[in-house]
């Protein structure tokens, strides 16, 4: 009797789960899937600090950039799934794109997203000196005079997705536009502020820096922006009498691998509340405003589920950037 009872004490210590006001109780890793100084970098690097005080605990923030963040979500898989590692990237589209066109060995659901706090919308805007004024000019210009006009995107982005969607949906030939692609959004900028191509589609914000060097055709959203005195994508198109799916931009965010959720669903309540609390903070809004850095919350469930509708969206179209 008295050894069933130590076996099942032994068995209750090895499999019982660390009470929720013991975690954490060492250091918890911020793992980022871009390099610094980008916006992903810059968010994490903003919310540590705070972070740090909510778990009592320290935190390290390491970059892992590399294959469009197939390099960080490879790291964060392979990590103990005990939620001292957590990830933080731009999860839409790049996580979506390694997935769908990177050959990546994971999937969606391998990911639980604890928040997604900021969200770009994408503009699509000309040269100043390019003499485009419009969206349908351009897309004219692009039909009319194949191999003439010149783009920069970034590889993978929503903003390159989108360029290619409207050559479809206005029926131009895709070989039609000299596309030039580039690693980051600071490169493609740099393109169009420079002249070397006339137009590009990319997030709007960051885009401010450049805003003298342009002229906004569109911005990618159901609404116009207060930011961009603009139209919106299908009111741009609406002369030319077709529509476009309406693509979100970048997701920037927390995650944990979906395995740790599982084992640990008090630990990963944890770290949910600790980012719930560390964004209703004042102080942190006036940071992250400041810094130009977003700051919502719209927690795990609406986060999954905005990842999941981004996914199928690109799903649909991803022959488009292959």
């Amino acid at each position: 009797m008295t050894g069933t009872l130590a076996a099942l004490l032994a068995s209750l210590t090895m499999t019982a789960p660390v009470a929720a006001d013991e975690f954490p109780d060492r250091p918890v890793d911020l793992v980022v899937g871009f390099g610094t100084g980008g916006s992903a970098d810059r968010m994490t690097r903003a919310m540590s600090n705070f972070l740090a005080e909510e778990f009592e605990a320290p935190v390290r923030v390491t970059n892992r950039p590399g294959a469009g963040t197939q390099v960080s979500s490879n790291y964060i898989l392979s990590r103990p799934d005990d939620g001292y590692t957590l990830y933080a990237s731009t999860f839409a589209p790049y996580l979506t794109n390694t997935i769908l066109t990177g050959g990546a060995s994971y999937g969606i659901d391998d990911f639980s997203f604890i928040n997604f706090q900021w969200f770009d919308l994408d503009l699509i805007a000309a040269n100043k000196d390019s003499g485009f004024e419009d969206l349908p000019s351009l897309l004219e210009e692009i039909r009319d005079n194949p191999g003439q006009v010149r783009a920069s995107v970034v590889q993978g982005s929503a903003g390159h997705l989108m360029v290619r969607l409207l050559l479809e949906e206005a029926g131009i030939p895709q070989e039609n536009l000299n596309l030039v692609t580039y690693n980051s959004g600071g490169e493609a900028r740099s393109a169009v502020a420079g002249g070397q191509v006339h137009f590009i589609s990319i997030s709007a914000q960051g885009s401010e820096g450049i805003r003298e060097f342009l002229t906004p055709l569109a911005i990618v959203n159901d609404e116009r922006i207060d930011q961009w005195d603009v139209p919106t994508i299908n009111e741009a198109l609406k002369p030319m009498g077709f529509e476009v799916p309406v693509l979100q931009g970048s997701m920037r965010g927390f995650a944990v691998s979906s395995e740790m959720e599982r084992q640990y669903p008090e630990r990963f309540q944890v770290l949910s509340e600790a980012i719930q609390n560390t964004l209703a903070r004042k102080d942190v809004q006036d940071h992250l405003a400041s810094n130009d850095i977003g700051g919502v919350w719209v927690g795990p469930e609406r986060s999954n589920e905005m990842m999941r509708t981004n996914f199928e969206v690109f799903e649909k179209y991803a022959h488009l950037l292959n």
